[in-house]
């Protein structure tokens, strides 16, 4: 238990003068182009709090990203991390090789989905896996074309802004882009609904529609990949369909095209399961995983099925830091955490105190135009009055108002008209219910 204490506390406007002190340096030193959502610089975190440089305590609905998902500075991650540091930090796998990557890759090869053998490959972020992943099913398949979705977010490398939906701010003037990279209309139930209520509620439908347009657009025989998020990040928490993501399974079988599952963010207990796609028993050929894999620190894996994991020829996958030894010890002290403290079941039971909370807002706002998600991964999609139609500004103006009161809230989605929450599973009740209270007293007065 973080020895940090778990309550909101404001010691001085948001931001104060420290935080003032370090964005200042920040503009002298730091590129333009990086952005932050906080206009505060933390100083320690833990359990469901996050404490700024002038002694501000936030109640944290973002977990760094999804990113601490057993809550920050975990006693579990903090002990095997100070043991590995004190042997060795890095050795490079590739070149002298140690025992804790090879559990990683055990540990993710009983964990994932799918009851076939397995492979693991470890990497550091979840675009450089998901960059491998594509490589391996290249390789596997002889093909070369790859198809995404509408509202898609893989990552900000070249081939990974190729697979990205949204230009601003992710792909805008960086460009050209990888080719071969093709996008399929994804099931989004809350927008479909515009278009009929089948089509919104029928997941099978929905996905004939898009594997129409991949059979027209792209063919079959030409496609290595289709690669989705079980239930989409940036693109705004969207859930398909029941039987969206099965039929979309079902065509790759039968046509011999890899089906991945980019689980970077839905992954490690986030969604109250350990991996999304188990909520409708999908076991994708290769899964995708990085964010909450070791609580914080960089890593990332690809996890598949042996044949086609083992297709790239002998050092054709690897890295300097892939799978770090720091990270790995992170990694399976983040795993033993999950299981031993029973954190897939903690994100159900957020579930419902978020969505009972979120939905009687709802019934009463109808700016409110839908609430989704899966376990610790909840969002409202904010309209204006009585419409479907995006409301960004509504939205932007909510999280500041959120930040300034002391509660970390993250924006997303296309038409950045979402707010998502991520809460650590290791938040209580109490701060939970009290973030709650703060957002809708802040929308009330909007």
């Amino acid at each position: 238990m973080s020895t940090l204490e778990q309550s909101r506390h404001l010691a001085t406007a948001i931001p104060g003068p420290r935080s003032k002190e370090l964005i200042e340096r920040k503009a002298a030193a730091v590129s333009r182009g990086i952005g932050t959502t906080m206009p505060v610089y933390a100083s320690r975190a833990g359990g469901g709090i996050v404490e700024d440089v002038d002694g501000n305590r936030l109640i944290d609905l973002g977990s760094g990203i999804a990113v601490t998902t057993i809550g920050n500075a975990a006693p579990r991650v903090v002990e095997a991390v100070r043991a590995q540091v004190a042997d060795f930090t890095h050795t490079c796998f590739m070149i002298t090789p140690y025992e804790g990557y090879v559990a990683v890759a055990e540990q993710l090869n009983r964990l994932t989905p799918g009851s076939y053998e397995k492979r693991s490959a470890l990497f550091n972020s979840g675009a450089e896996a998901v960059e491998n992943a594509i490589k391996i099913a290249r390789t596997y398949t002889r093909r070369q074309a790859v198809v995404s979705f509408d509202h898609a977010y893989h990552g900000r490398t070249n081939l990974t802004m190729a697979l990205t939906a949204k230009s601003m701010p992710y792909k805008h003037g960086f460009g050209p882009f990888a080719p071969e990279i093709y996008r399929a209309p994804l099931s989004y139930p809350f927008r479909d609904a515009e278009f009929g209520k089948e089509i919104a509620t029928d997941g099978e439908l929905a996905a004939r529609r898009a594997i129409d347009v991949i059979d027209k657009q792209v063919g079959a025989d030409n496609l290595a990949a289709v690669i989705i998020e079980p239930i989409q990040g940036e693109g705004g928490f969207i859930v398909p369909a029941e039987g969206f993501l099965p039929a979309l399974l079902d065509w790759c079988k039968k046509n011999e095209v890899v089906f991945i599952a980019d689980e970077v963010q839905t992954g490690f207990a986030r969604t109250g399961r350990m991996f999304a796609c188990e909520h409708e028993g999908i076991e994708p050929d290769l899964i995708v995983t990085a964010k909450g894999i070791a609580d914080g620190l960089p890593l990332s894996a690809v996890t598949g099925r042996v044949e086609i994991m083992d297709a790239p020829h002998v050092s054709g996958l690897g890295g300097t830091y892939g799978g770090n030894p720091v990270a790995c010890a992170a990694a399976l002290a983040t795993i033993e955490t999950i299981e031993s403290e029973h954190m897939v079941e903690r994100a159900a039971a957020i579930e419902k105190l978020m969505k009972d909370r979120l939905h009687r807002m709802q019934a009463e706002d109808d700016r409110i135009g839908d609430v989704r998600g899966r376990g610790a991964m909840i969002a409202m999609e904010l309209v204006k009055a009585g419409t479907t139609e995006p409301d960004g500004e509504l939205t932007k103006k909510l999280a500041v108002g959120c930040h300034t009161a002391g509660v970390i809230v993250l924006t997303c989605g296309t038409y950045g008209n979402v707010l998502r929450f991520l809460p650590p599973l290791s938040i209580s009740d109490d701060l939970l219910n009290e973030g709650l209270d703060v957002l809708a007293n802040v929308l009330a007065d909007l």
